[in-house]
């Protein structure tokens, strides 16, 4: 007998998700479950390929499909072979989705943009994995030009702290040394919750609350966000990973105003300039759009300069992606090999400011959590393998190393 099956597309909050699913459908035999994404056509190709290739290789599986894209356009996905059930966003947390009298039910996707409040789930395991993710927050209530997400995960709802307490305690209870607080705009957590606490108070409870916590680290935030308490941590609180990753987009202001960002270059600038000030050796990474409608040669080379200028060593860079609904489908587009090779100067961009970081970190000790018994990421998030010959570690023991040499794939280290 096939136990489920789950191909999982697009960011961490879908790899949160998919675990919750896979204890849900624990019970349930020769089941395929693709989680999928809606950031990008690409995201949405491949999952549709996902789906194809399983019902080709497991004809006989039941086929369902869930996320953000099934959220959207959930005829769509119904429509391809093999695909027993669509089920939305809200749908697939819930564990009386996952039963097999449910399986015959049809499709089950609600309206996202009636959502007020985010159950909280409790997982204790991430498959294969040595850091784990808590949902922390669902949704956003922002409408950015060029994303579909706010319609996939509908209005912005907070996470209470004390289930994401019970939630990290259990996750470390079970051998997890790092957390990574995740969901679709953290740093709105609060707004909806009484007293609107942020946060960064958020953090410094969970902190306090949970002291066998190791290590404690962000996933993406908005610059202009940042609140006091997080700054606070990032400059006094070495259990709070001197690591930000920016949703930057774009590094000229015109373009960021037509996206209908909320920030200016001149607000990430002060922001990175914070963050070294408090923690000289942090690592920065940022997500960045190239080719975005109207960004003719002049603009593109203003984000591509921000990019160099800031020495951003971890970027996301993704070729702008048309979703239809959004107000930027209906802007005058680039030509996607324009946007192609501008992301690829972009990526070349960042890779240069990553060997320069990576040899400024060369023969300073660095706190490695081991994935592999070979590699991991530092507290810093530089990727870092042991050098040939030394002994090899355990995933998921942290050790303390020196870096020895750097190359295109990060750090090369001994352990200390």
């Amino acid at each position: 007998m096939k136990k489920p099956e789950i191909l999982t597309f697009g960011c961490r909050l879908n790899t949160y998700e998919s675990e919750v699913m896979r204890t849900h459908a624990a019970g349930l035999d020769n089941v395929v479950i693709v989680n999928t994404c809606a950031v990008t056509a690409e995201a949405e190709r491949q999952a549709r390929q996902a789906v194809r290739r399983a019902h080709r290789d497991r004809p006989d599986a039941r086929i369902v499909v869930t996320g953000c894209a099934a959220q959207i356009d959930p005829e769509r996905w119904a429509a391809l072979p093999g695909v027993t059930r669509v089920l939305g966003n809200r749908e697939k947390l819930s564990a009386e989705s996952w039963s097999e009298a449910a399986l015959s039910q049809g499709n089950a996707v609600s309206d996202i943009m009636a959502a007020r409040e985010s159950a909280p789930h409790l997982v204790t395991e991430f498959a294969g994995r040595t850091r784990a993710f808590v949902e922390v927050q669902q949704g956003c209530d922002h409408r950015c030009t060029f994303c579909i997400i706010p319609f996939g995960r509908g209005p912005s709802r907070s996470v209470p702290v004390g289930a994401v307490v019970e939630q990290v305690r259990a996750l470390v209870a079970s051998g997890y040394r790092e957390v990574v607080m995740t969901g679709v705009d953290i740093t709105s957590w609060g707004g909806d919750l009484p007293g609107q606490p942020s946060l960064g108070q958020l953090c410094r409870r969970l902190l306090a609350l949970v002291p066998e916590l190791e290590r404690l680290r962000l996933s993406s935030v908005d610059p202009v966000e940042i609140d006091d308490d997080l700054w606070q941590l990032l400059g006094q609180e070495p259990r709070f990973m001197p690591y930000l990753h920016l949703s930057l987009q774009a590094g000229s202001d015109m373009i960021l105003k037509r996206m209908k960002r909320r920030h200016l270059t001149a607000d990430v600038a002060a922001v990175i300039a914070r963050a070294r000030g408090l923690r000289p050796d942090i690592g920065i990474g940022a997500d960045v759009i190239a080719g975005f409608p109207t960004e003719d040669e002049a603009l593109f080379n203003e984000t591509l300069d921000f990019i160099a200028g800031q020495a951003l060593p971890y970027l996301h860079v993704f070729p702008y992606s048309e979703r239809p609904g959004t107000p930027a489908a209906r802007m005058p587009a680039i030509p996607m090999a324009q946007r192609r090779e501008r992301a690829a100067r972009l990526r070349a961009a960042g890779a240069q400011a990553a060997r320069t970081y990576h040899a400024g970190l060369l023969g300073r000790p660095l706190r490695v959590l081991m994935e592999t018994q070979t590699s991991g990421h530092s507290e810093e998030f530089a990727p870092v393998r042991l050098a040939d010959g030394v002994a090899p570690s355990q995933a998921g023991r942290i050790e303390t190393v020196r870096p020895v040499a750097f190359d295109d794939n990060g750090l090369v280290a001994e352990i200390s």
